[in-house]
């Protein structure tokens, strides 16, 4: 099941995430706001991300597994800006689950970057699932040999309410390219890879799972590259931040033909501690990982318990995840 996008503030996920943190303390409902009482349900809404993305069909894809493996729930997938926008809606109490970049939950139980003055409180880690990494997309001729080259130009950043922008932002001040020093364009992953089939924009940056079929449907009717970092600047900006190095290998797409070197975050599963029970936690991480065999997207086979814990950092166990991963030993 799925429904359509909901925005959750007319002011933007970042806003309505600081009036709440600023309201927070005066709100008694369960759940709402972060840090309410518990009011746990088994009826859930699954934050994703746009359409064109992984995490859409993904969490489409887990709804059922849950629903078909877990008894009495019920589970309703949604499109989203993706990240940010389904940490603000679990903190709201709106949306019980969702798919996020590990940095960006890291920094949302941090209270940091993005979410300044903002700290979410009723977040729990159920699983990391597979690499993302990021990929620098533009078409031949518009001169981008390497990152240094999209000064000045016209860049999708990511989808407002996406973790997208962070990574973009740290590969582009890498290279000593700040903002205003570029013309930002927020966009979903499927609408900047439009603008750039239609050359309304230069280069689309986009974290994703690879290998994302939207990116070979455009090589399909258009020349694509992919831009290279070198080694040296992404190994500094990943000692110096939540990120890794990684790197597309040429066999990941049918355009590729060297190595390219870029950054990498955790997909994260993440659920509300407040409105998702210990045992509910339990059920949907075990689920996770015992029916991983049906996803039928590529990274279906990279979820495994040696990937469950990467990028968590100080983000908090949910319970139910927790006893899951005690008795799996790897706590």
């Amino acid at each position: 099941m799925r429904i359509g996008r909901r925005t959750f503030a007319t002011l933007g996920p970042l806003a309505a995430l600081g009036l709440l943190a600023a309201c927070g303390s005066d709100d008694e409902g369960g759940g709402s706001g972060g840090g309410g009482e518990e009011d746990f349900v088994t009826d859930l809404t699954f934050g994703t991300g746009g359409t064109g993305g992984v995490y859409y069909p993904l969490g489409g894809e887990y709804s059922t597994i849950y629903q078909d493996n877990i008894e009495g729930l019920s589970v309703t997938y949604t499109d989203s800006g993706a990240s940010v926008e389904n940490i603000g809606m679990i903190f709201q109490g709106e949306w019980q689950l969702g798919i996020a970049q590990s940095d960006t939950v890291q920094s949302a139980v941090a209270g940091t970057g993005e979410f300044d003055g903002a700290k979410v409180d009723n977040l729990g880690w159920l699983a990391a699932l597979y690499p993302e990494a990021a990929h620098i997309v533009t078409l031949a001729g518009n001169g981008l040999e390497g990152p240094a080259d999209l000064q000045g130009k016209r860049i999708a950043v990511g989808d407002v309410g996406s973790g997208t922008r962070a990574v973009s932002d740290a590969i582009l001040s890498a290279y000593g390219i700040e903002e205003g020093d570029y013309e930002a364009f927020e966009q979903d992953f499927s609408s900047s890879l439009d603008l750039l089939r239609d050359n309304n924009i230069d280069a689309s940056v986009f974290v994703v799972g690879t290998p994302t079929g939207s990116l070979g449907d455009l090589a399909a009717t258009n020349d694509v590259q992919l831009v290279s970092m070198d080694q040296e600047t992404a190994d500094k900006v990943a000692g110096e931040s939540s990120f890794d190095v990684y790197t597309i290998e040429p066999d990941s797409y049918d355009f590729l033909e060297e190595p390219v070197i870029t950054l990498s975050v955790a997909a994260t599963l993440i659920a509300s501690t407040t409105q998702v029970s210990p045992e509910l936690g339990y059920d949907l991480t075990a689920a996770t990982f015992e029916f991983a065999d049906q996803i039928t997207l590529p990274q279906g086979s990279l979820i495994s318990h040696d990937y469950a814990l990467q990028g968590q950092g100080d983000v908090p166990l949910h319970p139910g995840a927790k006893k899951y991963y005690e008795e799996q030993g790897l706590l």
